[in-house]
């Protein structure tokens, strides 16, 4: 599979829904506690599907209606044109964040990773795995979709 490319399930016969990858995707999202964080590969090794550039990519397309804020670059470098809405998601939820130096560009923090990294225990289903089922609208808060460019891993 290239690494632009998402899974299968989101071709053109697919236009109307959500694809399911999509949909498993953002169900991981959804289950990141506060204050707590994953990195664009850690969903898709969770998943055990796709890679960092293609849960970036459905972040990009249909995050904007989860805690888009939890899914992050490995690197803990806040998503570039939403540095401020982010860092106001982790200052209210507590996650982990290392200050900047005078030195460093724009004196903005970075996410403290080894601290709030979040591995995907502790899930409700207690099955340290989405489902990737029941899913139906109703999420709220974040940026409209469209707002959330992809990542750069």
């Amino acid at each position: 599979m290239s690494q632009q490319r998402l899974p299968p399930d989101t071709g053109p016969e697919h236009a109307g829904a959500l694809p399911e990858y999509a949909e498993r995707v953002l169900d991981v999202a959804e289950r990141i506690p506060p204050g707590r964080v994953m990195t664009y590969g850690d969903v898709a090794e969770w998943l055990e599907e796709g890679g960092p550039r293609q849960v970036g990519r459905v972040m990009a397309l249909y995050g904007g209606a989860v805690p888009w804020w939890r899914v992050v670059r490995a690197d803990g470098v806040l998503l570039p044109g939403h540095e401020l809405r982010a860092l106001g998601h982790y200052r209210a939820e507590g996650t982990p964040l290392k200050e900047a130096s005078r030195a460093a560009d724009g004196h903005l923090p970075r996410l403290e990773m080894k601290r709030a990294r979040w591995d995907g225990s502790g899930h409700a289903d207690g099955s340290g795995h989405a489902d990737g089922g029941g899913r139906v609208g109703g999420r709220g808060g974040g940026l409209p979709p469209s707002d959330v460019p992809p990542c750069d891993p």
